[in-house]
């Protein structure tokens, strides 16, 4: 429309619900959610029967799972919701939040963990005649959950998506508590020593804190933007390998200014470029979108912006090839030829 403003984002009230996840990231958050609802279910069941706190904790941890995994699908959902104009950088930042939300719940579910062992430690409670039926749903959570874990965090490196290598390390955690319950019920079975399964229930609960932990402060650099070292090195060495004139085409005189971060799992750069003050602009900015491309198509999903700035360097040596190349044959006799009267 002559004279109008076409708008750049697509207008607020689109659906943000799964049909905005890829198919297979939406087949793993799915995945996840019933394993972790079908195995709570079941650990619960084995708790009520035999009393361990082991299996508590084990079972406190996959509640976390239930929750995460739920809110891992609206996660993705909104993270792949296009920008729009209150969320010009997208809306990918969510997916560190869903990290953080399910760093929290799982320090949560090790202290509610760590509170019953030692009460058990006092009161005792467990009933060594149902051991065998803990044992065998422990076995199976253990295998269950490793290899669903596996599958997330493959998927999720791939996508260099923070929700489900979330999601990915927690199940695998979750499979190690099952591992540690196990060993809880065979030293009880073996030993009689019922202190065994309380104690190994305050290990399983520092266990469990220490991922949580771990995922509530990556969750807390991403959200601050911390820059990432792969990424620095990355972009550094795609930046040197234009400089100077003997650098890959296009080149460049230098650069600085160079800043990066994340939201979620996609990549925004920006950084100046100098190129020969003498260039015309539809020429430093066929350089710069250049170089912007090779960076977006080397990080996968992202943005880069390149500022165009003059040179200032009188010794420049890419200054003073730009300037042979453009020089035309004959300049130099022209410029000392008396000027006709």
């Amino acid at each position: 429309m002559a004279g109008g403003h076409r708008d750049e984002f697509p207008q607020r009230g689109m659906l943000i619900w799964s049909s905005h996840i890829p198919p297979n990231e939406r087949r793993a958050a799915i995945l996840a959610l019933v394993i972790s609802v079908g195995l709570v279910i079941a650990k619960f069941v084995a708790y009520a029967l035999s009393g361990s706190a082991a299996v508590f904790a084990d079972a406190m941890e996959s509640i976390v799972n239930v929750a995460a995994a739920s809110f891992a699908i609206y996660s993705l959902a909104v993270a792949h919701t296009p920008a729009d104009r209150e969320h010009p950088y997208g809306h990918g930042k969510i997916e560190f939040f869903a990290g953080g939300f399910e760093g929290g719940m799982i320090v949560l579910a090790a202290i509610a963990s760590a509170i019953n062992a030692i009460v058990a430690i006092w009161r005792g409670g467990l009933r060594e005649e149902a051991l065998v039926t803990a044992t065998i749903v422990m076995f199976a959570a253990l295998f269950i959950n490793g290899g669903a874990g596996l599958y997330l965090m493959r998927l999720g490196g791939r996508a260099n998506s923070v929700t489900l290598l979330a999601d990915g390390k927690h199940l695998l955690s979750d499979a190690i508590s099952s591992l540690f319950a196990l060993v809880a019920l065979a030293l009880v079975r073996l030993t009689g020593r019922t202190w065994f399964d309380p104690a190994i229930a305050i290990v399983v609960a520092v266990y469990i804190a220490g991922i949580g932990i771990a995922l509530v402060r990556h969750a807390a650099a991403g959200l601050m933007d911390r820059q990432d070292k792969e990424d620095q090195e990355l972009l550094e060495k795609i930046l040197d390998s234009h400089l100077g004139p003997g650098g890959a085409h296009p080149q460049i005189c230098s650069y600085h200014k160079l800043r990066h971060r994340h939201s979620g799992r996609y990549h925004w750069v920006d950084f100046h470029i100098m190129v020969p003050a003498d260039w015309e602009v539809r020429r430093g900015h066929e350089v710069a979108s250049a170089i912007e491309y090779e960076i977006e198509q080397a990080l996968g999903e992202g943005n880069a912006t390149a500022h165009i700035e003059p040179c200032k360097d009188g010794a420049c040596e890419t200054c003073e090839k730009a300037d042979k190349e453009t020089r035309r044959p004959g300049d130099n006799e022209k410029m000392q030829s008396p000027t006709p009267r």
